[in-house]
């Protein structure tokens, strides 16, 4: 029974191998050649057998042949995409790919020519670069869209303060836990800056990272420990504080005053000359990218065209490399461990689908000492009580 199996396999895969002569993969030779070919016939795949020469073959060929006999490297399956459609995103009042403003417009006016080199970690000798971030601890959390939102808006923040000063870093968990944009189960490119634009409108913003610490759940999130714990949208989980220890009566409270950053505009671009410009004049943005290429990355320059959006960076700035030309340099949010410490470089011409859709926030007023606007609390926090979810610092 084993070998009648194995020969009608065998019958079958003649067959193919018979019509697969017109395969656009057949001309690659060598296994590398083959698995670096991303577009011939929608990519293509590098199989071996015993009973055949090994070739390469479209992956829609590769699919087809007798599983008992041909070894494929086929796709593995995709990871829960962290990055809502769009009609998902419009029905939690979303505008989709909004503008505030006109304002990137009139940057494209400026000059054509940009630099064959460009980072906003390095300009000029000053890193206005702030903290890499990992979304996935203390446990997984899908929350890509708004590490890549936050990272970036901390970045313009840092420019626009010149370099100076110690690094504001901005809270995550206060846009997981009120913004209503999503949650650990995914979120969109443009919602954060929006829901920022919206409460600064209400003057107030995004609280720091000090007062609001990353705890990587939501409502909906079943990982780790997300169950037990409360994320709803209330003072204690805007800002908080622990006053000392429990056995001196010390507990924990929300504040009403506490050190934030508010947005004065937002809005949304795509393609390689507006994300150069926008990046060179203005600061790092957040984009889309296909992540499934680059879960098992080391180093490098990513070239692979990506096939759909499903993860949320922030871009800094780009190079050049002598042999294979102009990339981004990304940020990404899964830890200095993963990558080049924490950033990848990919090919300029929309590998990964990185230019799809990108978006930009500039910052409005903010807490910083040289301004003196912050409100002196205590410890305890017992001076700066709030007494409403909408009660928070004007600065």
């Amino acid at each position: 029974m084993v070998s009648f199996k194995l020969i009608a396999s065998l019958s079958a895969g003649a067959a193919l191998l018979c019509r697969a002569q017109d395969d656009p993969c057949q001309s690659h030779k060598a296994e590398d050649e083959c698995s670096k070919d991303t577009t011939s016939g929608g990519g293509c795949t590098w199989c071996t057998a015993a009973a055949v020469p090994s070739a390469c073959y479209t992956k829609d060929n590769a699919k087809q042949l007798p599983s008992a006999v041909f070894q494929c490297k086929l796709d593995a399956p995709r990871r829960r995409s962290e990055v809502l459609s769009r009609a998902a995103t419009e029905a939690l009042g979303v505008t989709w790919r909004g503008n505030h403003s006109d304002s990137h417009d009139k940057i494209l006016l400026g000059p054509e020519s940009m630099p064959s080199d460009f980072t906003w970690c390095d300009k000029d000798g000053v890193n206005y670069c702030t903290m890499s971030r990992n979304q996935h601890i203390p446990q997984y959390c899908g929350s890509c869209w708004a590490h890549g939102a936050v990272s970036a808006l901390g970045d313009r923040i840092k420019i626009a303060r010149n370099g100076s000063g110690i690094d504001i870093n901005l809270a995550v968990q206060h846009l997981l836990n009120c913004g209503g944009v999503v949650s650990c189960k995914g979120g969109s490119v443009d919602g954060p800056y929006q829901w920022m634009k919206s409460i600064s409108k209400k003057g107030s913003g995004i609280s720091y990272e000090t007062s609001n610490p990353y705890v990587a759940c939501t409502s909906d999130s079943d990982e780790g420990f997300c169950p037990h714990v409360d994320t709803s949208c209330k003072p204690v989980n805007i800002a908080r504080t622990c006053g000392s220890f429990s056995e001196e009566g010390g507990s924990c409270s929300g504040l009403g005053s506490y050190p934030n950053a508010t947005v004065a505009d937002y809005g949304s671009i795509s393609g390689k000359p507006a994300m150069m410009k926008e990046i060179y004049a203005r600061g790092p943005i957040t984009c889309g990218i296909d992540a499934m290429p680059l879960l098992n990355y080391e180093s490098g320059i990513v070239k692979d065209k990506g096939s759909q959006v499903d993860h949320v960076i922030s871009v800094v700035g780009w190079g050049t490399d002598a042999k294979e030309g102009q990339y981004w340099i990304v940020r990404n949010s899964w830890g200095e461990y993963w990558g080049e410490m924490g950033y990848v470089r990919v090919a300029m011409g929309n590998a990964l689908q990185l230019e799809e859709q990108c978006a930009w926030a500039v910052p409005g007023a903010f807490t910083a000492a040289e301004f003196e606007n912050q409100k002196h609390c205590h410890e305890g926090g017992d001076n700066c009580p709030a007494s409403k979810p909408e009660q928070q610092v004007l600065v």
